[in-house]
């Protein structure tokens, strides 16, 4: 709801060369670059005559036998993985099997009488879902391209956070959950081969199919040896005058220490020898990232132009580090370079719960927030990412450095960093490109000349991003309050937002004003705490009251509240909903909202907020289910409601049964996997529409039989959370509605501030009971999931293909949520 090169590339320049291109699969040996490259007048320092560094005392250790031994455990676990990746073919049949095929490994967790399902696998097979938009033939070619960068980005955060996790689990010799259940050593096992061969599909797909389907639309990712000696004289030129002035090679011997190598960057290995010594020295150079340098290059055409407007979207294009690789000379003047090697580290994130322990016991947050950010730069390196091919001495080195085991070496046989394809998919070139979907504003939004709290009184408003604008509804809400005189004030939460969140100049304009403006800014949101940190002292200068949260709990609720003096009083409005008040992200986030002013919200909205930004300890609300207060139990009381209604229903006692339908992000609580279980024993039928990973199994006789989960991937990322009770209802618009902040999680039930808000208005039922209606009939972005784990894709059946080509089945949830918001 968040990239490189294509790896080692030989240097023209270069007749000795043999580094190897990835997609070719020859092993890396020695490079020797000679100084083809004219050196700038300004020379690096010359390398010291001193004996190669040794990186890690244990390395002075091992004798020459240990040593040995030692080199064949890392051509064990990192060249005896290298392979040439099969891909999944492109084939009719494709995304009628499952996401991730049977060549893959194993499911550990998928065993008689296990009744949860692994939440690390279940993630692993959400991320194969969105490598599978990337081989899926019937998307626009550049969406294809961007899911490819999507599924390095999410893996990213997976390594981050579980892999992570799972090494800390190990550290401290925690034994597995239950007598039968994997260790966690076992668990990494089968999560490090999972990936990785995800990983390899991913290569596969971009070596084999987009990369020349690019080639065939006009856009080239080529290595740099397949330009042609003028391309290479040009490209060579930019690279001295854009690139090579930011480059800082750093060398590693007695008078060096091993640079610090920060999260997720991309890095060359260099090991470089002076003519006539057998001596190798070791040289890190950092590919830069940002700052205006693009990392793929596009080749000048021969009079050095700049592409004419109708000329961007094609090209030859050249990746950055490759680039550096064949200007190695230029940094390295009179030396041999006898091994490159791209690498990249991923570094652990820091476990939520002991995050949240260590925050509740801290005197200030914002200090231990700032505190927390330097800690996590250096925090444990969890996997190494090297070019396949590299020498087990280039490995050992790392290896040792880092203080990893060789298991943690992921070999990289594609592009080293996937997300690079970000600056591709966004070429200018619509054919390439989903049609640009504008956001609506319904009729009654549409009404600028009427005060939004004018319309907001009239009745409630629903709203479904990204499909009604976000601009003209929750932005217009904050930017009106701000400036209406009779706004006396404003309050709001915020736990992510953009770089330059219009919000916050609201929240600014309106406490120079004069207005009483509250802000809770979570500090704490994962990747997001440096500019959390930045938005709070902003807001602060300007006299926004800012608080941080509530001690021991994370703040993850959406509302924001505006008090209004009005003829009868003060009357206040409230905007509760799903999603992030990010403008950014609700183009391509599907939340739901509510704008409100029915008095028991918002006086439920005043309680939360008193909650967050002062003392108190209320436990009782009027219409919201707020967590950890009330959320849980109450929701459990709803299913314990429908258990009671199918059991009534199978007596005859009850016309109707237990109806259970809810939509969210992911679901592991155990407590209502329990009930939910007993729920489908009882009969009550369960429709659950779960985006990422899911503990829950469906499907086993006798235990979830009555329960179905379905996840849909596609053009926008389902964000949105929505729980539907049947309350003893026939018609799906009358069941008993939520919209909220939470899933159904252990986290965000039980550690986290959540608020869950009822929806009331029949027409925004109506329209909550179309999208459901939607999204179950969808038929082409609709995963459902097995009682063993794998998702297959929902099949059209006859009677969809027969049927009229614009129906849900056929369009999918997208299209047809988009056609449905242009008739509003």
């Amino acid at each position: 709801m968040n990239t490189q090169p294509r790896n080692v590339h030989e240097s023209s320049n270069n007749p000795h060369a043999s580094v190897t291109d990835p997609a070719s699969k020859i092993t890396l040996t020695s490079t020797t670059i000679t100084n083809a490259t004219p050196a700038p007048t300004t020379t690096q320092p010359p390398i010291t005559e001193a004996p190669r560094a040794k990186f890690d005392m244990r390395s002075k250790a091992l004798n020459k036998i240990e040593q040995d031994q030692h080199d064949r455990a890392l051509h064990a676990a990192f060249n005896g993985r290298q392979s040439h990746p099969t891909l999944v073919p492109a084939r009719a049949d494709l995304m009628s099997s499952p996401a991730i095929d049977e060549h893959a490994p194993a499911r550990i967790d998928v065993r008689p009488g296990v009744k949860s399902l692994n939440r690390d696998l279940s993630w692993l097979e959400f991320n194969a879902r969105v490598l599978r938009q990337a081989q899926d033939e019937r998307l626009p070619l550049l969406e294809r391209v961007k899911f490819l960068a999507i599924f390095t980005s999410n893996l990213d955060e997976f390594v981050q956070k579980r892999v992570g996790w799972l090494h800390r689990q190990i550290e401290s010799a925690a034994l597995p959950d239950g007598a039968d259940n994997p260790t966690p050593a076992q668990m990494l096992d089968v999560v490090r081969k999972t990936f990785e061969y995800l990983e390899q599909q991913q290569a596969a797909c971009f070596e084999q199919v987009l990369r020349p389907q690019l080639k065939a639309q006009g856009i080239e990712l080529l290595n740099y040896r397949e330009l042609a000696p003028d391309e290479q004289k040009r490209v060579n030129e930019w690279f001295m005058r854009s690139v090579f002035p930011v480059l800082t090679p750093l060398a590693v011997d007695p008078g060096h220490r091993f640079p610090f190598i920060s999260n997720l960057s991309s890095n060359l290995g260099v090991f470089v020898s002076e003519a006539g010594s057998e001596e190798q020295l070791f040289a890190r150079v950092k590919v830069p990232w940002g700052a205006g340098i693009p990392q793929w290059i596009r080749v000048p055409d021969e009079q050095g132009r700049e592409p004419k407007r109708s000329e961007l979207g094609r090209g030859r294009f050249v990746q950055l580090h490759d680039l550096i690789i064949a200007n190695l000379a230029a940094l390295f003047p009179g030396l041999r370079v006898e091994e490159v090697v791209p690498f990249r580290v991923t570094r652990a994130a820091e476990g939520a719960a002991e995050a949240e322990t260590d925050a509740g016991d801290a005197d200030n947050l914002l200090d231990y927030v700032e505190a927390a950010l330097k800690k996590r730069r250096f925090a444990k390196v969890v996997r190494l990412e090297v070019a396949a091919g590299a020498s087990p001495r280039f490995v050992r080195q790392l290896v040792e450095m880092f203080q990893i085991q060789p298991e943690d070496v992921d070999p990289s046989i594609g592009l080293l960093d996937f997300r690079s394809l970000f600056e591709v998919a966004d070429l200018p070139r619509p054919d390439l490109k989903f049609a640009p979907w504008q956001p609506t504003t319904g009729t009654r939004l549409a009404d600028r000349d009427t005060s939004i709290f004018e319309i907001i009184k009239r009745g409630d408003v629903l709203l479904h991003h990204p499909y009604d604008s976000f601009g003209t509804s929750i932005e217009r809400f904050i930017a009106e309050a701000s400036t209406d005189p009779n706004v006396l004030a404003i309050k709001q939460t915020i736990y992510r937002t953009s770089r330059d969140s219009p919000f916050v100049q609201h929240l600014v304009r309106a406490a120079e004003s004069g207005k009483q403006v509250a802000c809770l800014v979570e500090l704490r949101a994962r990747f997001d705490e440096g500019r959390n940190v930045r938005l709070a002292q902003q807001l602060e200068k300007a006299g926004v009251h800012v608080a941080y949260g509530v001690i021991g709990l994370k703040t993850h609720c959406k509302a924001a509240m505006v008090v209004r003096k009005e003829p009868d009083g003060l009357r206040c409005y409230a905007h509760l909903g799903t999603g992030n008040y990010n403008p950014s992200t609700a183009n391509l986030y599907t939340d739901l909202g509510l704008l409100t002013c029915d008095p028991d919200i918002t006086s439920d909205v005043a309680d939360l907020f008193n909650l967050l930004t002062g003392r108190s300890k209320k436990t009782d609300y009027k219409r919201l289910l707020v967590a950890p207060a009330t959320m849980k139990p109450r929701f459990i009381e709803m299913v314990n409601r429908e258990i009671a209604l199918a059991k009534a229903h199978s007596k005859g006692e009850s016309p109707v049964g237990g109806r259970i339908i809810a939509k969210m992000n992911a679901l592991e609580d155990r407590d209502v996997t329990a009930a939910l279980y007993e729920a489908s024993c009882a009969g009550v039928k369960i429709d659950l529409f779960v985006r990422g990973f899911c503990c829950l199994r469906p499907g086993v006789a006798g235990l979830s039989e009555n329960i179905t989960v379905t996840s849909i991937v596609g053009r926008f990322l389902e964000h949105s959370r929505v729980f539907c009770f049947g309350n003893g209802q026939n018609n799906l618009a009358d069941f008993e509605w939520y919209i909220g902040s939470a899933d159904w999680m252990y986290r965000n039930l039980r550690q986290r501030v959540e608020a869950v808000c009822p929806i009331t208005d029949p027409a925004a039922r109506a329209r909550l009971a179309r999208m459901i209606e939607v999204m179950k009939s969808d038929r082409r972005f609709a995963w459902e999931l097995r009682a063993d784990g794998k998702y297959i894709p929902k099949q059209p059946s006859e009677k969809d293909l027969q049927g009229p080509s614009d129906s849900p089945a056929m369009l999918g949830t997208f299209e047809t949520l988009m056609r449905d918001a242009l008739k509003h």
